[in-house]
Formats: structure tokens, sequence, C-alpha cells
């Protein structure tokens, strides 16, 4: 193996040691939490007071080992819900105005999301690595999940998409939480802070 390809690895598996420790310390804190669990939909979400985006950075970034991971996990997190929300547009004949309202929101941030998580990984000249693909992490919506999804009686895909997407949300904000406790970077903490407002909103509309 050539000495670029022994740093490669070697980096992935710092990024997978640092993703496992971000993942247990979010599951711990949400069995002592205790999400409360509600597969109600209500009216549209109240559209949260906008705050202004802020511009792609300028300057380097300087990003440390939980800053890697964070931007690497989150990517294929969002675009894995992205997916989700894609196939639900699809279900004409399910039509969800509510559910409709909810996912529109989450989809627009989402987007928003990855676009700047990928600026600061260019700001930071760290490459983009899927080292997570096929793996069955908290919250993330894979391959298998949509296959399921899909596979699902009519009548039972509403709420499965419901529990994917809430689980989905809720992992989110446990790792925000720990990239604002670890990370290094102020540019990613800062975007990391708002995603965590964002779904918690997200999930008070989602259970309303």
């Amino acid at each position: 193996m050539s000495t670029a390809g022994s740093a490669r690895g070697a980096r992935a598996w710092r990024i997978v040691g640092v993703v496992a420790t971000l993942v247990t310390t979010a599951l711990v804190v949400a069995l002592a939490q205790g999400w409360g669990r509600s597969d109600r939909i209500g009216a549209p979400p109240p559209t949260p007071t906008a705050s202004p985006t802020p511009p792609a950075p300028t300057a380097p970034v300087v990003l440390n080992g939980t800053d890697d991971a964070f931007i690497q996990l989150l990517i294929p997190m969002n675009e894995g819900a992205l997916t989700l929300i894609d196939y639900l547009d699809t279900r004409t004949a399910d039509t969800d105005p509510p559910l409709r309202a909810v996912t529109d929101q989450i989809r627009a941030a989402h987007r928003t999301e990855v676009r700047e998580l990928r600026e600061l990984l260019a700001a930071g000249n760290v490459p983009e690595q899927n080292i997570h693909e096929g793996h069955q992490m908290p919250g993330m919506v894979t391959d298998v999940s949509l296959a399921e999804l899909r596979a699902a009686p009519g009548a039972q895909v509403r709420s499965r998409a419901v529990a994917l997407i809430r689980a989905h949300l809720e992992q989110i904000v446990l790792l925000c939480r720990g990239e604002q406790d670890a990370g290094a970077s102020p540019e990613l903490k800062a975007l990391a802070a708002r995603m965590q407002q964002a779904r918690a909103a997200e999930l008070s509309a989602l259970a309303s």
C-alpha cells in the first residue's frame, strides 16, 4: 500500500472512531432524556424566525477530528432524509398536507445545510469521504430502510415514514450538541447550533 493510501486509511479509521464516540454519547443522552413519541401530524408547522444564512467561508477553516467526523456523518444523513422525502412526494395518492408542510420545511433546510457543510470541508481543505456507506447508523435513512418502506403495505407507509423522520431529527439534535461540546471550528459550531434549533422546531411540528 502506498504512503498516501495508508494515510487516507488511517484518517478514515480516525473519523470512524470519533463518529462512534459521538453516536455513543448521543444514544446515552437520548436514553437519559427519553424523547416523546407521537405519530400525530397537526396543522402546518409555524414558520420559525429566520436567521440570516452566513456567507460561504472566505478564509481557511481549521477542523479538528470531531469537526471532520461531524461533517462526514451529517452530509449522508441529510442526503438520506432527502431521498426519503422525495419518495414520499411520489405517493400522490397518499397526499398528507400537514406532513407535506413539515417535510417541505425539512427539505429546504437540509439542502442548505449540505451545501454549507461542503463549503466548510472545502475551506478546511478536507476531502469529502462517505465512510458510512452501507452502515446502519442511528438516525440515518439507509437503502435498506427505504426498501422496507417501499415494500410496506400502503396503510403503514405514513407511520413508518414519520418514525424514520423523527429518529433522524432526534439523532441530529444530539450530534449537534456533541459538535458544540467537542468541536473546534467556530464556523461549524455556529452551524451546528442553527441545525439543532431547526431540528427541534421540526420535531415539535412533527408531533403537533
